[in-house]
């Protein structure tokens, strides 16, 4: 894992290098939360991206060109068009932005001296997941420097990520792209002990090779969210109709064990939520963990778990959380999961929340701003902790 994270340290940064009178193309991630009528309810990765695209400006780049995907398409829908987030873009960066729904429009919109150009969703392209030569090439041609600020898709090989760099000259890291990699090296690489790692979400199996990879970091892992069903079953407890992966048991235990060897202290539920149904408010219990009812779910932790996590958070000075440790999207299901980011934000820890919807729960909680730092990408951060090299780090050029 460390050996992967200095590697990708030694990106060489858009700082690095003289964008004077460059066509400077950047792959941005605009892939924002939009309800029914485009109204944007989270702007947080365009904010991310502005002091990349300043720096161009001040820069004097000739031209900017920015690229993203939104949402899935399939084919080219108009529900997913970046013209829904053009106007907010203009709005955050104070200046206007022109739209080019294509790319031979974008080269031709490159004519104008100092122009922004916003390019239609990538995705849009079937050559971009399919990481197609052609399509890399093609996309190319309307840059001279090729800049990736995009984390959120940074584990992603596609056309836009990794598969242009074949065909530039100059490819960097973004400022916010090394941001990312600085801030998971100052929590993983020389951390202040004692380091806790706090992971959550709905299932082992996403976890699973992270845990395996990080409990030769940790000093402390708090195990909440759905996937703790499974290590208390794994302990013995029936969990009754609560989600467990039954296929995973074995590894629980192996986990357990690791743990224990290597001197790492696992923390569990001792207490939880527990209901009948996530559509009735009326059956709806605080139990402890090895006494789930027949017929009830864990959906939270219990207030003896809650008062239990906190005192290891309070006890902590590096903490990394990924994933909830319950329902929290259900008011009724939430105070587990908020309890434990008001518990690290009362702390002096540096604190690495990753991103997706640990970084929602945050948000959801109003801690966003007492965090040291919050990523931008779920799978991409995921991925980083199960110590593996993200592909776009690996196609950027580096330092000598």
């Amino acid at each position: 894992m460390l050996a992967g994270i200095h590697f990708m340290q030694q990106t060489k940064s858009i700082k690095d290098i003289d964008l004077s009178n460059a066509r400077v193309l950047i792959r941005v991630d605009f892939n924002v939360p939009m309800d029914k009528d485009f109204n944007i309810s989270d702007d947080t990765r365009i904010r991310e991206a502005l002091p990349t695209i300043n720096h161009c400006i001040d820069s004097n780049a000739a031209c900017i060109t920015l690229i993203s995907h939104l949402g899935r398409p399939k084919g080219r829908d108009s529900k997913f068009s970046l013209q829904h987030i053009l106007k907010r873009l203009e709005r955050l960066l104070g200046r206007s932005v022109l739209f080019a729904e294509s790319i031979e429009r974008a080269r031709d919109l490159q004519k104008n001296k100092g122009a922004i150009i916003l390019l239609e969703n990538i995705r849009f392209y079937e050559g971009e997941e399919k990481n197609s030569d052609t399509f890399s090439q093609n996309l190319a041609t309307l840059c001279d420097i090729y800049v990736n600020d995009a984390f959120g898709t940074s584990h992603r090989a596609h056309a836009s990520t990794y598969g242009i760099a074949k065909f530039t000259q100059q490819k960097v890291a973004g400022i916010l792209l090394k941001k990312e990699i600085d801030s998971f090296a100052k929590a993983l690489n020389n951390p202040i002990k004692p380091m806790l790692l706090i992971i959550g979400g709905s299932k082992v199996s996403s976890k699973l090779a992270l845990l395996y990879n990080i409990l030769q970091v940790v000093d402390k892992v708090i195990i909440g969210g759905a996937m703790s069903n499974t290590f208390l079953k794994a302990l013995g407890y029936n969990m009754q109709k609560s989600l467990i992966e039954d296929a995973l048991i074995e590894d629980a235990k192996k986990i357990l064990n690791l743990a224990k060897e290597k001197g790492t202290k696992i923390y569990l539920p001792v207490d939880v939520i527990a209901t009948t149904s996530l559509d009735s408010n009326r059956h709806i219990k605080t139990i402890p963990a090895q006494d789930v009812p027949e017929g009830y779910m864990a959906v939270d932790i219990g207030p003896a778990s809650t008062r239990l996590f906190n005192q290891v958070i309070r006890d902590s000075n590096t903490i990394i959380w990924n994933g909830p440790l319950g329902i929290y999207e259900e008011p009724q299901f939430s105070r587990g999961t908020f309890s434990i980011a008001h518990a690290i934000s009362d702390t002096y820890a540096f604190s690495l929340i990753g991103g997706g919807d640990t970084a929602d729960a945050v948000d959801k909680a109003g801690e966003r701003d007492n965090m040291s730092f919050i990523s931008t990408g779920g799978g991409a951060s995921l991925e980083l902790l199960e110590g593996k090299i993200l592909p776009a780090f690996e196609v950027l050029d580096k330092k000598e």
